[in-house]
């Protein structure tokens, strides 16, 4: 499984990669493989201010529905638009064209404290 070393990660599955104080936020590659099939990604928090671990959407995979937590506290600007047509590409690359939101993180200390990529790994047994 690929997890990127530039990366955070959260318990949850969720990985941010920060960028000023605006971050990227989607799911990892142990989170997609394990959901399976993705078949819709549903967000509707764009412009909310929300707190770390607060859910901010919903994936739905063949089988199940997940919820998506935030992994810091910060604002949701921008929803990733080609989920809505290719929710695949959550699958087939979650790292680049699986992105599922742009927020605005409120404290980048909040992000620093997240699980480096040696650590998630060790959390998913790899």
């Amino acid at each position: 499984m690929n997890f990127p070393d530039t990366l955070r990660y959260t318990k949850d599955h969720e990985w941010i990669k920060l960028e000023g104080n605006v971050a990227t936020v989607g799911i990892t590659d142990f989170a997609q493989r394990e959901l399976g099939d993705i078949v819709f990604v549903d967000i509707d928090t764009v412009g909310k201010k929300l707190g770390s671990n607060e859910i901010f959407g919903t994936v739905e995979a063949v089988k199940t529905v997940s919820d998506l937590y935030l992994p810091v506290a910060g604002t949701v600007k921008e929803v990733n638009a080609d989920l809505e047509g290719n929710p695949e590409n959550v699958n087939n690359d979650p790292y680049e064209k699986g992105w599922m939101i742009k927020m605005e993180v409120d404290s980048t200390d909040e992000v620093n404290a997240l699980m480096d990529a040696a650590a998630y790994r060790a959390l998913v047994g790899e």
